[in-house]
């Protein structure tokens, strides 16, 4: 003890300031040790998740030694406005530490969930739900852990605490002002929220928005980004997707029903045709063997108009079996009933003065024509 009352201030202010910087070092290895060891314990086949340092490793970095300060800081000696600056840095520096802390441990979670669930895999349907739902919420969280340590650090000054004191009169008709100004933000939000509980679509969704078909590649609190079909994306604001109607292909399930319409002459036989979908669908990989339908729906003073219906396991499965479909029977009419394609006939009334001529019977050369 006698050698450590030989020491001066300054002396004992630098061992403190080292010794909180070696304890934080330590600190940070053991429990960098500890989030190895049981990442390897928890660790599954076929679950792809991040070593769990990469989550906590740059946020303790940053948290321990602010724990570590802030515990030898009233043994500093300091001068008292040094202390007292020095108080403050070190509640700016937690709250940053912990708001970072706090949005890896959300993403974290995010994580460990969504690794339960295989989006890739064909039937993806409450995987697709789940990552919507996680997503939305996510993203909630982390906005309101910001806003959170951006008043927190607001009022750890005396004189914005102090104005917003003397604000707090003014803060109905400020309400209102900022209401409307951010009406249509707010409005978003909500309808994020919304869409995270009712869920309308979901990432992966095929649907049909402003007459573009496409999938739902990104959902946000604001936009919804819908990958279209030739590789174009369409942006659209989140609220359209509760204010306004649009298809949804794979709302209740992947599998999707495909229409291929042919217009012939009357004179073509039906059944044959219908035999030659069955026959198409059967050698066909993409028919997935549930419905195969061929039916006349119309009848025009022209044509008759048959309707081939197909099932598929997902939307653009049945777009290609839609288009095989088409070209072989297609194919398969010009070869066998060539004479039923669509024509156009034309009838001639015979007058009194200008019978019809005899069938098989040729006109006779008259005097002075041409041969």
């Amino acid at each position: 003890m006698s050698s450590w009352k030989g020491l001066n201030d300054p002396q004992m202010t630098l061992i403190l300031l080292v010794a909180a910087v070696a304890a934080s070092a330590v600190a940070y290895f053991v429990l960098a040790f500890i989030l190895r060891l049981w990442h390897r314990r928890r660790s599954e086949p076929g679950r792809r998740m991040r070593p769990h340092v990469q989550y906590f490793g740059a946020p303790l970095r940053l948290l321990l030694p602010a724990i570590a300060f802030t515990v030898v800081l009233p043994y500093l000696t300091l001068p008292p406005a040094a202390h007292t600056v020095g108080r403050h840095v070190l509640t700016l520096w937690l709250i940053a530490a912990i708001a970072w802390l706090s949005i890896r441990a959300v993403g974290f979670l995010r994580d460990v969930i969504l690794s339960r669930y295989d989006i890739q895999q064909a039937d993806n349907l409450h995987a697709r739900r789940v990552y919507t739902q996680i997503r939305l919420i996510e993203r909630i969280v982390v906005i309101g852990i910001w806003l959170l340590a951006l008043a927190a650090v607001l009022m750890s000054f005396t004189r914005v605490r102090a104005i917003g004191v003397s604000l707090l009169a003014s803060a109905g008709a400020m309400s209102i002002v900022l209401g409307l100004a951010a009406q249509r933000t707010l409005g978003n939000v909500l309808a994020g929220i919304q869409i995270a509980i009712a869920q309308p679509i979901r990432l992966e969704d095929a649907v049909v928005v402003e007459g573009e078909w496409g999938w739902i590649e990104e959902i946000t609190l604001t936009y919804v980004v819908v990958k279209i079909w030739d590789l174009r994306r369409l942006i659209v604001p989140i609220s359209y997707f509760v204010e306004k109607p649009f298809q949804n292909w794979t709302r209740t399930s992947a599998d999707l029903l495909g229409s291929v319409f042919i217009y012939a002459d009357y004179t073509l036989p039906v059944q044959p045709v219908r035999d030659e979908l069955q026959r198409i669908l059967e050698a066909s990989e993409r028919w997935d063997r549930k419905v195969c339908v061929l039916q006349v729906v119309d009848a025009t003073e022209h044509t008759m108009q048959l309707r081939a219906l197909m099932s598929a396991p997902d939307s653009p499965t049945a777009w290609d079996l839609r288009c095989e479909v088409r070209e072989k029977l297609i194919t398969f009419l010009q070869d066998r009933f060539p004479g039923s394609l669509p024509r156009v006939r034309l009838e001639r009334e015979a007058s009194p003065d200008r019978p019809d001529p005899v069938p098989g019977s040729e006109p006779q050369d008259r005097p002075g024509s041409r041969s």
